[in-house]
């Protein structure tokens, strides 16, 4: 009988080790297919040979693990997350979901399946080398041919760096799920308050919030601040600092609601001028895109009105649509009953972030299991996670399997 506890200890210090493989010493900074991104390959690569399966690197960079079917045609089950950071980051975010789904697969070496078992370690889910994220796990849904051409701040495209890391583009279509697709499921730190305000270990995501970002700037006329009279003046930040209030003033009344103005700069930015130009950002989700769609809405009409009323112009760039992304249901049934089996509670949540298991999600049922966030800590060196919630995790992942296995048994 396989000890869990152990097994989920090997996923901890294994997050410890992957820790080290850094960009830059003295922090974890590992982006898309930076040189320490070898040394994580080269670590499951290892555990995976332990495990006898059958490995890969795909032409996005993504390491495979797969155990076969009993039959050629069986169906694939992928477990897995992302090994790239944010700058200076925690040691678990993406990482813990990769080597609890390795700490599953050898839960299970050992037992009859009655489909393939495919562990993923993506290669970028960030976005922080190009700006946009989910450059590995598009490649698995065929939706990475956009991207290719994104540049880096030093110029190189993400073709680039495929052919510099000594991958062959002409193979992406090889990366492309092919066959049946049974299911993904990401193990994932909550990076959030909700399960430590719950005092539960373990959550199951309902759904990932859908998310707007936009750009706003506002146009008016820098001046004398001593001698131009109040009602005389175009003030873009006024009108700028007006909208990022009614954006805070908006979320706050409405139920799982955020808003967020993360940037506001100001031209000409002298202290004796009123400003001419102001820049700001809109950063919006909810679980609900009409509600989100409304929030919207209402908010630039919101911005127009304050441009107005201060004689100052106002352009708009919408930067991203993204729709919200419902867990499959039938997935989120099975980890619910495999937490009530192991005695847990696993209330269910929201993710306000992004995931790879939402581009998944377009080609698979998918589902994600969160772990308390200690703290609600994340994307920052201090990010943690209790060891007693990583054995639970492991222990829901495992029962989750084997009723999925019971389920497709009987099928």
């Amino acid at each position: 009988m396989t000890d869990l506890t152990l097994l989920s200890r090997r996923a901890l210090d294994a997050c410890a080790t992957l820790a080290a493989h850094t960009e830059v010493p003295g922090e974890i900074t590992r982006t898309f297919l930076s040189a320490p991104s070898r040394d994580v390959t080269a670590f499951l690569t290892a555990w995976a040979h332990e495990l006898d399966l059958e490995v890969r690197v795909d032409a996005a960079g993504n390491l495979r693990a797969r155990r076969a079917g009993p039959t050629p045609d069986a169906p694939t089950l992928f477990l897995g997350s992302h090994v790239d950071t944010v700058p200076n980051a925690g040691a678990f975010d993406g990482v813990l979901g990769v080597t609890l789904a390795f700490a599953v697969a050898e839960a299970l070496r050992d037992e009859a399946l009655p489909f393939a078992l495919e562990l993923l370690a993506f290669s970028e889910e960030e976005g922080v080398r190009f700006g946009v994220p989910f450059i590995g796990s598009r490649a698995l849904t065929g939706t990475l041919e956009p991207l290719l051409t994104l540049r880096d701040a030093q110029g190189a495209s993400v073709l680039d760096a495929i052919r510099a890391y000594g991958l062959d583009d002409a193979a992406l279509p090889d990366a492309v799920v092919q066959g049946g697709a049974l299911g993904f499921l990401e193990f994932h730190i909550e990076q959030g308050p909700v399960l430590q305000a719950a005092g539960a270990a373990v959550g199951v995501v309902s759904a990932i919030v859908g998310q707007d970002r936009v750009l706003l700037d506002f146009t008016g006329q820098a001046a004398h601040a001593g001698t131009t009279p109040m009602g005389h003046r175009r003030d873009a930040l006024a009108a700028a600092a007006r909208f990022a209030v009614a954006a805070e003033d908006r979320a706050r009344a409405t139920p799982g609601l955020v808003a967020t103005v993360g940037v506001m700069t100001a031209r000409p930015g002298a202290i004796n001028v009123i400003p001419g130009a102001a820049h700001c950002t809109l950063d919006l989700r909810h679980e609900d895109d009409a509600v989100r769609a409304g929030a919207l809405e209402a908010l630039l009409n919101a911005a127009r009105t304050f441009a107005e009323e201060r004689g100052v112009s106002l352009d708009v760039t919408h930067k991203m649509a993204q729709p919200a992304i419902p867990m499959d249901a039938s997935f989120r049934d099975l980890l619910r009953a495999a937490a009530a089996q192991e005695g847990l509670g696993a209330p269910d949540l929201v993710s306000g972030a992004g995931h790879d298991a939402m581009i998944l999600a377009e080609r698979m049922p998918a589902a994600m299991l969160f772990l308390r966030s200690p703290n609600a800590l994340s994307h920052h060196p201090d990010e943690t996670v209790n060891a007693g919630d990583v054995d639970a995790a492991l222990r829901v992942g495992v029962a989750f399997v084997r009723a999925l296995a019971g389920r497709e048994g009987t099928r």
